[in-house]
């Protein structure tokens, strides 16, 4: 697996049991997105950082949760916008889908305010996006949908990939830019 593929579903949900955490795979990817892209740390305390409980232990190399980890700063560090969510498969249901990207949004939200506090520098988009990313957490999955709501949710993916690689230029990207000119 190169450094910026993502590790498979199942593999980061078996490791989320193995710890016993209580998040799924998709939230807690989109822990370590938000996390990363508000500033945080990458270091093997990341996990207790981003669950915000200081009684877990270090994430080891090698693993699943580690893999997650290294792909998912290298995606969001690269600029070709190869970024990716950690999501079920298409073939899964709509209520599966879409459930599993509002957790992803959850995730993210809580874990970049945690990084970036109340002091990021954020432009307008980021802010719109920020507060779309809210609203996604807050929403709830439908039982059942037609190829309309199929499409609504491909365009809804994309949009909170992009949001998260905006809010990840906006908060490390710009300052590190900005570092570079002084």
């Amino acid at each position: 697996m190169s450094d910026t593929q993502l590790p498979v579903l199942p593999a980061v949900e078996a490791e989320i049991r193995r710890l016993a955490l209580s998040v799924s795979a998709p939230e807690l990817h989109g822990g370590v997105c938000g996390w990363l892209a508000g500033g945080g740390g990458g270091g093997p305390e990341w996990l207790a950082q981003v669950m915000a409980d200081p009684a877990l232990p270090p994430v080891a190399s090698g693993t699943s949760l580690d893999a997650m980890r290294e792909a998912s700063a290298a995606q969001l560090a690269n600029r070709s916008f190869e970024f990716e969510l950690l999501l079920p498969s298409a073939d899964a249901s709509l209520a599966e889908r879409s459930g599993a990207l509002f957790d992803w949004c959850r995730g993210f939200v809580g874990a970049f305010g945690l990084a970036a506090g109340d002091k990021a520098l954020l432009s307008e988009d980021s802010r719109e996006a920020l507060a779309d990313l809210v609203r996604l957490g807050a929403a709830q999955a439908q039982d059942e949908g037609d190829e309309e709501d199929e499409e609504a949710l491909v365009e809804l993916e994309e949009f909170v990939r992009v949001a998260a690689l905006l809010l990840h230029g906006d908060c490390v990207l710009a300052p590190r830019h900005r570092q570079q000119f002084n």
